[in-house]
């Protein structure tokens, strides 16, 4: 058997081929995202708020529950008996007063501090280690101003007598199930007397523009 010499390459041609280093591993990623967010922003929200309230409320609750599970012939009874007898009164008023004065005095944006947008590449290689490259770059100046007053007054009678009964039979045949509520509520509500509510507001608001 005889050998085969092995084909070797020239210096020459070995002169002839190019090459790119590859970067190290530890700074090599396949997405590169670049983000610039320069705001510069103006805000004021004074907010007033007045509440007034007068409330009568009664809740008189009666609930009877019972209930057979896996109990055949067995026999199950609540009763619930109630009574309730409520007398409400208010007299008075109820009244919710908000003044507000605000004077708001929003100049442009001081240019110190800015920062300077990045600049990159829009595309990748293996020179730079990214396969993509995004650069986003948003320069927002914001006035913004919300005075808000608010007034609320109220008079309320409220009453919510509840009266309930359940029953039930699960997986228990031949089984009786009973519920009873009894409920007698008598409720008696009254209010004399104004709910007002007042709300004012002067607000001056100057917003210079930008530069």
């Amino acid at each position: 058997m005889s050998e085969r010499p092995v084909d070797r390459i020239t210096p020459e041609e070995l002169a002839a081929e190019g090459a790119t280093a590859l970067p190290d591993k530890e700074v090599l990623s396949l997405l590169d995202l670049n983000a610039n967010l320069d705001l510069a922003l103006d805000t004021a929200a004074p907010i007033d708020l007045a509440i007034g309230a007068n409330a009568n409320i009664a809740a008189p609750i009666d609930a009877a529950v019972n209930a057979n599970v896996l109990s055949p012939g067995a026999l199950a009874a609540a009763d619930a008996t109630q009574g309730a007898d409520i007398h409400q009164g208010i007299t008075g008023d109820a009244t919710a007063l908000s003044h507000q004065n605000s004077t708001i005095d929003q100049g442009a944006p001081a240019a110190d501090g800015t920062t300077t947008p990045a600049t990159g590449t829009t595309g990748g290689s293996l020179n730079d280690g990214n396969l993509l490259n995004v650069n986003v770059n948003l320069d927002g100046n914001l006035h913004l101003a919300s005075p808000i007053d608010g007034s609320v007054a109220a008079n309320a009678n409220a009453a919510a007598p509840i009266d309930a009964a359940a029953s039930a039979n699960i997986g228990s045949p031949d089984a009786a199930s009973i519920g009873v509520a009894h409920q007698d509520a008598v409720i008696d509500q009254g209010i004399q007397g104004n709910a007002t509510a007042v709300g004012d507001q002067s607000a001056g608001i100057d917003q210079s523009s930008a530069p």
